[in-house]
């Protein structure tokens, strides 16, 4: 018996990774000119080149239940226990869900244990966390050490990212604080994170060169003292861009990071062109 992590497509965790420390997926839906696309069934750039064509922006839906339910229920099966860390609940119903997964499994298997963790964001700040979780219980750790070490995760973690434009997070409804920036649009380059589960400003700039600028300079004073956990760099259909600012990193930091793009959950909200960094540290 031991402590196994499930999370959701929106961590983007590579795959070898996933793998490596047996962590388990539920995969997020677009809604893509009248198609429903399981994020984990589209390859990405297949998504943006039809995005680009589509009448209108795509939606974004949580896991269906009965898959949430399924992945909750082998685990369970198997004898092991579950930490479950999902997107935001700002951000979609999936932590609700699996907190009503819980309820109904742990009548059936009320000798297991189920915790649910919200993460308060996505993409790799997400899936650092659930490596992490992972990683302790491969080790045989309990059920509060592996909550433990991704509490430690998520509130030493960050992901700082600047969109191309403002327009997919104003029409997706995901601008939340970053409203402000709405009545300038044409004069800031914004560089955004993500706070109490939603996103905000981080700095205003006025080209993209100075937004990068910003994402390095915030990542640098963050980790300051500290020793890195993990660093990976996003970008959403711009991977020339996002290894330029891997290289950068890799150079000032002195450490291997990865590259990793953004699916079409976070994409239809953020949009292409987007490039960021998710970093954490100890």
């Amino acid at each position: 018996m031991s402590v196994k992590v499930i999370t959701d497509s929106t961590s983007y965790i590579p795959e070898s990774e996933q793998e490596k420390y047996d962590i388990a997926l539920v995969s997020l839906s677009v809604l893509l000119d009248g198609e429903s696309i399981r994020e984990m069934d589209i390859p990405y750039n297949e998504f943006y080149e039809r995005m680009s064509r589509a009448k209108t922006i795509p939606t974004s839906s949580q896991p269906a239940v009965g898959e949430l339910t399924e992945a909750f229920e082998k685990v369970l099966a198997a004898g092991n226990d579950i930490f479950g860390v999902f997107i935001s609940s700002k951000m979609s119903g999936t932590y609700q869900t699996a907190l009503m997964i819980k309820q109904q499994l742990l009548e059936k298997y009320p000798e297991r244990k189920i915790e649910i963790m919200d993460s308060g964001t996505n993409c790799m700040q997400l899936g650092f966390i659930a490596l992490e979780a992972a990683k302790a219980g491969m080790n045989g750790a309990s059920m509060e050490e592996v909550w433990q070490a991704a509490e430690q995760v998520r509130t030493h973690s960050r992901f700082i990212f600047t969109p191309e434009v403002l327009d997919y997070l104003q029409k997706g409804g995901r601008i939340a604080r970053a409203s402000a920036l709405l009545g300038t649009l044409l004069q800031i380059k914004p560089v955004l994170t993500v706070n109490d589960g939603v996103a905000d400003v981080f700095a205003k700039v006025r080209t993209k060169k100075k937004a990068v600028e910003a994402i390095v300079d915030g990542m640098n004073e963050e980790v300051k003292g500290h020793e890195i956990g993990g660093v990976m760099v996003h970008h959403i259909n711009c991977a020339e861009e996002g290894r330029a600012l891997a290289d950068r990193l890799e150079k000032q930091f002195g450490i291997k990071i990865g590259i990793q793009s953004i699916g079409p959950i976070i994409g239809v909200h953020v949009g292409p062109g987007a490039i960021g960094v998710a970093y954490w540290w100890k």
